[in-house]
């Protein structure tokens, strides 16, 4: 744990083997969210970011959690848990204006938990405190996740 700008910061690096550890690991950050949690999700396509996505869902309660996928023609998918969760994917954003668009605002500001992939797209428009999640491809399945923890 590091004190960083008078703001606590709780941070995580791990390294997972194979989709279920991402699907545990997700499912392990779902046990302390609560509403209004924004998770933030950064990394190249195909390192992960959907399948933490779906442990969240699933350690929230999600019916048919497992089903999760990502929302990248939708862009914006609720689903309903002991907290909502809306799940958005910003591949297809060009900027910040277009996310104002499709009233994300209203999600990241809902009652329920926000996860965002390509966050980057929403960089310098997102709340302080957060909860980032970076992920980078080691190989064809071993993954290194960081987790940064920002809300306190």
């Amino acid at each position: 744990m590091q004190k960083v700008c008078n703001k606590i910061v709780l941070r995580i690096d791990m390294i997972t083997r194979n989709a279920e550890e991402t699907i545990k690991l997700g499912k392990e950050l779902a046990k302390g969210l609560r509403g209004g949690d924004i998770v933030a999700l950064y990394g190249d396509l195909g390192s992960g970011k959907t399948t933490f996505a779906k442990g969240i869902g699933i350690g929230l309660n999600v019916k048919d959690a497992r089903r999760i996928n990502s929302p990248t023609f939708v862009l914006i998918r609720e689903y309903k848990g002991r907290i909502p969760l809306y799940h958005m994917d910003l591949y297809r954003l060009n900027n910040v204006k277009a996310a104002e668009d499709i009233a994300v605002e209203e999600y990241i500001y809902g009652d329920g938990v926000t996860v965002i992939e390509w966050a980057e797209k929403l960089e310098g428009a997102l709340p302080e405190k957060i909860i980032t999640v970076k992920f980078k491809i080691k190989s064809a399945d071993k993954r290194e996740v960081e987790i940064e923890d920002i809300r306190h």
